[in-house]
C-alpha cells in the first residue's frame, strides 16, 4: 500500500491502520525518547503520548513530508518538552530551594535497549554527556547516529536544512568530545 493510501485509510480512523502503524514505528520512537529522556518510565510514558498525538492529530497531517518525519517530529517534540517541564521542576519552586529538596541528576536504573551488555558503562558515559548538549545538537546526533536517519532526512524532522544538520551534528561530536576528554582526563589522575 502506497503512503497516500495509508494515510487515506488512517485519516478514516480505521483502528486495524493504525495499530500496523503504531507495530511499525513503536521501537523506533521508544528508543529515540529513551536516547533523549533517559528514563525507561517516562520513554514508554511519551511513547504512548505520540501515538496519542498521532492519532488525534492524522487528519492535521498535510503529507507535505513522509509520514515517519512527521512522527519524528512528534516524538521529538513530546521529548524535549518532557526534558524542559522537568528542568523546570527540577530548578523552579521557592520551597525546593529554601529547604534544599534535590532531585537526582542521574537517572537511577538507565538502559538503552540496543546496547549490548559489554558496552554499557560506556554507553551510560556517552548518553550522560550527550545531556549536556544543546536539544538542537543533542536531537541531530541523536537521530543521525543512534537512529541512522540520513541527513536530508534529519533536517526533515528538524525543520532545518542538511548543511545546518552537518553543523549541528559536528558541534555535537566537537563538544561530546571534550566532555568526554574532561572525563577520562579526570579519570586517569
Amino acid at each position: 500500500m502506497k503512503q497516500s493510501e495509508s494515510i487515506v485509510t488512517l485519516k478514516s480512523g480505521n483502528a486495524f491502520a493504525f495499530r500496523q502503524v503504531m507495530e511499525q514505528w513503536q521501537d523506533k520512537v521508544y528508543n529515540t525518547v529513551i536516547s533523549i529522556v533517559q528514563n525507561e518510565e517516562d520513554a514508554e510514558d511519551i511513547t504512548q503520548e505520540v501515538f496519542v498525538t498521532l492519532y488525534e492529530r492524522i487528519e492535521q497531517f498535510r503529507e507535505e513530508a513522509a509520514l515517519s518525519t512527521w512522527l519524528y517530529r512528534i516524538t521529538v517534540s513530546k521529548a524535549l518538552d518532557h526534558e524542559k517541564r522537568k528542568r523546570r521542576i527540577k530548578h523552579g519552586g521557592l520551597l525546593k530551594r529554601i529547604f534544599g529538596v534535590k532531585e537526582s541528576e542521574e537517572p537511577v536504573h538507565f538502559e538503552h535497549p540496543g546496547i549490548l551488555l559489554d558496552n554499557k558503562e560506556k554507553a551510560a558515559l556517552l548518553f550522560n554527556a550527550m545531556k549536556q548538549l544543546p536539544d538542537k545538537q543533542r536531537i541531530a546526533f541523536t537521530l543521525h547516529k543512534i537512529e541512522g536517519l540520513s541527513q536530508q532526512e534529519i533536517a526533515a524532522v528538524m525543520n532545518t536544512t542538511v548543511y545546518a544538520v552537518e553543523s549541528l551534528q559536528q558541534r555535537a561530536r566537537n563538544n561530546l568530545k571534550k566532555i568526554l576528554e574532561v572525563y577520562y582526563r579526570n579519570e586517569n589522575s
